[in-house]
């Protein structure tokens, strides 16, 4: 079997590294430059590309040549991208999930979604309980309380108490922060019909800056297959989320309640 494939944090790393290059080579730079400047092995780097050109963030120029992207604004080192950057970024994850997909935060001791992309048959989820209230029931929750200390989440439910909102609902907090410690490391978190009956949802942990941050995305079914087939895809497209969180440096007004 191959090696482990690399974190959300980690491709992210190796795309500002291609960026900073293709960035740095204003009139084009050939993917042997790239490679020689980033020491990213032919395949990683073949991935990272296809990746920054979809995303616009990078366009080619000639056989094996590349320039900046219209998406890509570049000042030093960190930089910002435009503000369309993440907007585009989370309809291509809706697309390929094939859900409603939501960007969540951890700031001032509060959830809050800040972002969202659904449509037609991607559908938002019905917020009949404050997602402010409801963070050890939703995987976004879930996913943000795992990214805090013990003391932080002890906080949270100090002031969120851990109401059982259905009959799948972890209401002990023992068991909540077992099912935090114990998942695999980069393994998505779920929440099974805990937040309402009907509706399951994934969240990936991000990391972009000193607020917890995930990705997440909703389905108006219960059907297991469909949400596993689904969370893989979101893992495998949260590195692209946090380049886009990265790169845009933006901070959309929070989702109002649906309905």
């Amino acid at each position: 079997m191959g090696g482990r494939a690399p974190t959300a944090l980690a491709s992210v790393h190796q795309a500002l590294r291609v960026l900073e290059v293709v960035n740095r080579h204003t009139g084009g730079v050939s993917l042997a430059q790239i490679a020689r400047e980033t020491k990213l092995p032919q395949l990683m780097l073949a991935r990272v590309m296809e990746h920054l050109v979809r995303t616009n963030l990078a366009t080619p120029v000639g056989p094996g040549a590349y320039v900046a992207g219209a998406a890509l604004v570049l000042t030093g080192v960190s930089g910002a991208g435009g503000p369309g950057q993440l907007p585009q970024t989370l309809a291509f994850v809706r697309d390929a999930v094939g859900a409603a997909v939501y960007v969540g935060r951890y700031c001032d001791g509060e959830v809050s979604i800040t972002q969202y992309a659904d449509g037609p048959t991607a559908p938002v989820v019905e917020e009949w309980v404050d997602f402010r209230a409801a963070a050890h029931a939703s995987a976004v929750g879930k996913a943000l309380l795992t990214q805090l200390d013990h003391d932080g989440r002890k906080d949270h439910l100090a002031r969120h108490r851990a109401d059982r909102l259905t009959e799948h609902t972890l209401a002990s907090e023992q068991a909540l922060f077992r099912q935090l410690d114990d998942r695999r490391p980069n393994a998505p978190l779920l929440d099974l019909q805990e937040y309402a009956i009907g509706t399951v949802c994934a969240a990936v942990p991000l990391t972009s800056g000193p607020n917890a941050e995930c990705v997440a995305l909703s389905l108006p079914g219960p059907d297991p297959r469909r949400l596993r087939q689904a969370a893989r895809i979101l893992q495998n497209e949260a590195a692209a989320v946090l380049l886009a969180l990265l790169v845009s440096g933006t901070a959309p007004a929070p989702l109002t309640t649906a309905g």
